[in-house]
């Protein structure tokens, strides 16, 4: 039976996987076996160029190892036995499924704040070393959105790499803060798909006004002009991209 190689990209830090995919492979696996939660492979590499690879390196120093496999996904070494050549990898969700963007979610009910918000993000996203150049992509506002284009949105918002909602509150009803529904509906979609430190909530209004869905208190920014959130916001974005390592030593 034929060897078929693999292809597997070390991955130390943030990359996306577009990106991971032009650059050479660090090592090439013959697969096993391929289970639901893990991977069992053999190596083709030469033993000695594995024992000196930096991957190797750091595994033997005990840090987890992540590998993005061609056709199977993002895999850490669970266990190594470098005298058989076999590999055992565990299935791991890594960051590298994101794109370098940030994904914003307007209101429209009052276009002008999501506007200032949206400038403010453009501001911060120039005043960050980031070792990556960070797009923003905006949640397109249609009157009578489609099923197609509202998939096409959700899709978007998932492989971002961070997401941004305007929940400025648009008034009050019966003594309550009223919110965008389609705002809501997306901060409802991202708190199911992504890590904390991937969402942030934006307030443009004179003092904090609470959220309908329970957050922890860091992940909702307000601030009562766009001088103010000017200071605040790029700190705000740059603790998130420090977490995901990935700015600029």
């Amino acid at each position: 039976m034929a060897i078929i190689p693999l292809r597997a990209w070390y991955i130390p830090e943030y990359e996306p996987i577009s990106s991971i995919e032009q650059r050479p492979h660090d090592l090439r696996l013959s697969k096993n076996s391929l289970l639901k939660s893990g991977l069992r492979a053999d190596f083709l590499d030469d033993l000695q160029t594995v024992r000196q690879s930096l991957w190797f390196q750091r595994y033997m120093a005990g840090a987890v190892v992540e590998f993005y496999i061609e056709g199977s996904g993002t895999y850490a070494i669970a266990n190594l036995d470098i005298i058989s050549h076999e590999i055992y990898f565990n299935k791991q969700e890594t960051v590298s499924q994101y794109d370098p963007v940030i994904f914003f979610s307007p209101q429209s009910h009052e276009p002008d704040l999501s506007a200032k918000i949206e400038a403010s993000l453009q501001y911060s996203i120039e005043q960050i070393s980031a070792r990556l150049p960070l797009g923003l992509e905006i949640a397109p506002r249609n009157a009578q959105p489609s099923h197609k284009s509202q998939n096409f949105l959700l899709s978007r918002l998932k492989k971002s790499l961070l997401f941004v909602a305007d929940v400025s509150p648009l008034g009050d009803r019966y003594g309550q803060p009223l919110f965008s529904p389609q705002v809501c509906v997306e901060v409802g979609y991202a708190l199911q798909i992504k890590r904390s430190s991937q969402i942030l909530l934006v307030q443009m209004h004179p003092h904090p006004v609470p959220f309908p869905i329970d957050l922890p208190f860091h992940e909702l920014l307000s601030a009562p002009d766009p001088s103010t959130l000017n200071q605040l916001l790029p700190k705000s974005i740059e603790q998130r991209l420090e977490l995901l390592h990935l700015l600029k030593n």
